[in-house]
This record gives C-alpha cells, sequence and structure tokens, in this order.
C-alpha cells in the first residue's frame, strides 16, 4: 500500500513537516500502533464469486496509483448517519468508489451507540457476499462473531476510524485510523498550555471534566485514556498531584489511578447512557455546575457540542482561564464546534480526516479484490483552533 499512496503519503508529509515548525498552528499526530494485525492473503479471497462481465475500470484514486480490475462491489458500514463526521466519511467512499468505476452502499445505524442495529448490519452484509465490507465498528467486541462469518465466507473486511484489536486472526486485512490515543495526548497538551498557570497558583484542588461517548468504541476509549494519562503525565512533571475518578472503565484503564483525597487536580470521567447531544448535554451539565472546574473535554462530535450546549445558560466557557472562564475542547468538527471556536467560547479541537478515512477504505477494499497486498494505514489529525483553521492544510477537515 506505501507504492500505491505514495503521492498522498508525500503531500500529508509535507504539511506535517510545516506545521511541525508552527507551534500551535497544527500538530502531526505520531505513527499509529497497529490495532489489527494487517492480514496479507497470499490470492484473491477464497468465496469470492464470479463477477458479471464488466469492462474494467480505467478509474484512477485520487490519492495513488490504484486502479480497480472489475467493477467490484463493496459494503461500507459507518457508526452514525446522524452525525457530520460520518456523513463526510460516507461521502468520502462514495467519490472514491466513483473514481475508481466501483460500487459503494454506505449504510449505519441512527446513533454511535446503536450497537445492535449495526451488528445486524454487518450481518446483512456478509450474507449479501459483496467484494469486501469496510466497517468503522461502534463496539469492538460486539463485531467478533460477524467478522468470523465475513472471513468464513472469504469476504475481506477493512476496519476505519475505529480498530477491532481481538479480530479473527485473518478477518481484518488492514485498519485505516487515526492513532487516537496520542490524538488524545494532543488535546491534553494544549488544554494544559491554557491551564498551567491557574493550576500552579491554585492552594486548592481543581477539576478537569472528560466527556466520554461511551466505553465500547476502541476509537473512544483509546482517545479518553490518551488524553487523561497525557493530563496526568504533564501535572506530574510540574510538581502536582493528580488523579482519576468517574467511569470505572477509563479509571481502571489509566496508567496511573492517582489519589482522589490528596490530588491537587481531578479528572472526572463521565459517560452518557447513550451518544445524544442531549445526554452528553446532560452530563457536560453536571461537571460544569462544579464550582472547582477549570477544564472540560469532550471526545467525539457529540459530545463536544453537548459541551457548547450545557454551557448555553451558564456561561462558563471561555479562553482565558485566569479570568476564571473554564476552557473547552473537542474532537472532530461540526456547524456547533467550529462555530464556537470562532466565537472564543471552546478552546480547540482535533479534527481527524473524515472523507480521506472514507476513501482510503474504498482503496484498501480495492487492492485487495484485485489480489494486492495492503497493511494498516494511519489517517491524519490535527489541533485546530482560531490561529489556523484557516490554514489550508488544516480547513478541508473541518466539515459544517
Amino acid at each position: 500500500m506505501k507504492k500505491k499512496m505514495l503521492s498522498v503519503l508525500l503531500t500529508v508529509t509535507m504539511a506535517l513537516t510545516m506545521l511541525a515548525g508552527c507551534g500551535q498552528e497544527g500538530k502531526e499526530i505520531p505513527a499509529a500502533s497497529d490495532e489489527a494485525p494487517a492480514q496479507t492473503p497470499a490470492s484473491e479471497p477464497e468465496g469470492s464469486e464470479e463477477k458479471d462481465a464488466e469492462t474494467p475500470s480505467s478509474g484512477k484514486s485520487a490519492y495513488g496509483d490504484v486502479t480497480a480490475k472489475e467493477q467490484y462491489n463493496f459494503q461500507i458500514i459507518v457508526k452514525s448517519m446522524s452525525s457530520d463526521f460520518w456523513r463526510a466519511a460516507a461521502k468520502g467512499a462514495e467519490d472514491e468508489a466513483a473514481a475508481l468505476g466501483v460500487n459503494v452502499t454506505v449504510i449505519g445505524p441512527n446513533s454511535n451507540t446503536d450497537t445492535a442495529d449495526q451488528v445486524q448490519m454487518l450481518n446483512n452484509a456478509v450474507n449479501s457476499k459483496p467484494d469486501g465490507i469496510g466497517i468503522a465498528a461502534v463496539d469492538k467486541e460486539a463485531v467478533l462473531p460477524a467478522l468470523q462469518a465475513a472471513m468464513d465466507a472469504g469476504i475481506p473486511v477493512i476496519c476505519f476510524n475505529s480498530g477491532v484489536p481481538d479480530a479473527p486472526e485473518g478477518s481484518v486485512y488492514a485498519t485505516a485510523s487515526t492513532d487516537n490515543y496520542n490524538a488524545g495526548g494532543i488535546a491534553a497538551e494544549n488544554m494544559y498550555t491554557a491551564l498551567k498557570d491557574v493550576i500552579a497558583a491554585s492552594d486548592k484542588p481543581v477539576r478537569i471534566g472528560v466527556v466520554n461517548q461511551d466505553v465500547t468504541s476502541d476509537s473512544v476509549v483509546n482517545r479518553g485514556l490518551g488524553f487523561i494519562d497525557k493530563m496526568m503525565e504533564l501535572v506530574k512533571a510540574d510538581g502536582k498531584t493528580a488523579a482519576v475518578t468517574g467511569s470505572d472503565k477509563y479509571v481502571d484503564d489509566a496508567k496511573e489511578k492517582g489519589d482522589a483525597a490528596t490530588a491537587d487536580v481531578i479528572i472526572e470521567v463521565r459517560v452518557p447512557s447513550q451518544a445524544t447531544s442531549e445526554l452528553c448535554a446532560t452530563e457536560a451539565g453536571v461537571l460544569l455546575n462544579e464550582d472547582d472546574l477549570i477544564g472540560i473535554m469532550g471526545t467525539n462530535q457529540e459530545t463536544a457540542e453537548g459541551i457548547v450546549t450545557a454551557d448555553e445558560l451558564l456561561g462558563k466557557l471561555g479562553k482565558d482561564a485566569s479570568a476564571g472562564n473554564v476552557i473547552a475542547c473537542g474532537f472532530d468538527s461540526g456547524a456547533t464546534v467550529i462555530n464556537a471556536i470562532e466565537n472564543g467560547i471552546m478552546y480547540g479541537a482535533v479534527t481527524q480526516s473524515p472523507r480521506f478515512q472514507g476513501q482510503i477504505t474504498v482503496d484498501l477494499l480495492t487492492m485487495i479484490a484485485n489480489g494486492e497486498s495492503v497493511q494498516n494505514e494511519e489517517t491524519p489529525a490535527f489541533w485546530y483552533d482560531t490561529d489556523n483553521m484557516n490554514d489550508p492544510e488544516i480547513a478541508p477537515n473541518l466539515i459544517k
């Protein structure tokens, strides 16, 4: 895949190199660890059916020298059809399919927490016997039986955005995703820049809130843990102590839990019962009503929007922690988040590249159907705020 995607990787590399020397103007997410081992078939997957007589496409990928030998049929399953992020990923997949001359059907549940619906969609996709399936798994455990069924049927699977670390060996050919753990760390570094003087000067404990979508999605869990672990590290490096409270999942999986009874900084993690903006706003409201809250983080679009909604009547968010503002950071984009950053309500956020995730998923599936080898691919992400959100490397990733 490296040879096939050379042009885009060179472009991304040059963009990230320029950003690396510009401080807050954009930060590269370091190389991702392999969430799921790349499985490279020696030949076309067994069980693939004979294609109808078609003239092979002469279309080329917008991101490299990928061509389709036949008019393949792929199923792409996103996490939610109600999110700007996932609609952008769907559009990327559809545009890439058109460029290559292949067919894609993009489906997804209504909500990021509709696990049963997504699993049923995956099972239906397997039964329809496409040439390949791309999935951003809502629940990395719930999809395991369906991934086994796909492998048994000879249908290759690409995971994108979220990996499935425990997938049956050989079922997932590659994963295309942001290094979500490091992306969470980038958010923590930027928030800490705004909070460090307040933390250093405080003679009593202060609180940083985290609203996480759920405890099942590999991407969201890793973002939350990356944020928590980096914030703990930064606080400790400046001679203060920190502790994690709230959701058992994040308390148990954090590198250090700390002692909440004596900590200078409390990192409180709250998880809504469902990933709706309304319920995310409820959890954010609980945190915003804490008198000692100095910062709050949302780990995806829905939770970031929930934070903005919860603050509409409270008016606590802003960009100046020394003036008593609560510093809010988010993940992904959407009109609500972008407008909040532009208006100085949110401090900034991390954006992924949803269109690119959709595009590269179709590229990988096409290569597998051609009988070519593939490997895990990292997709880029950037910190953005009012200083850099209009930069040409970042603006195309901000979806309104």
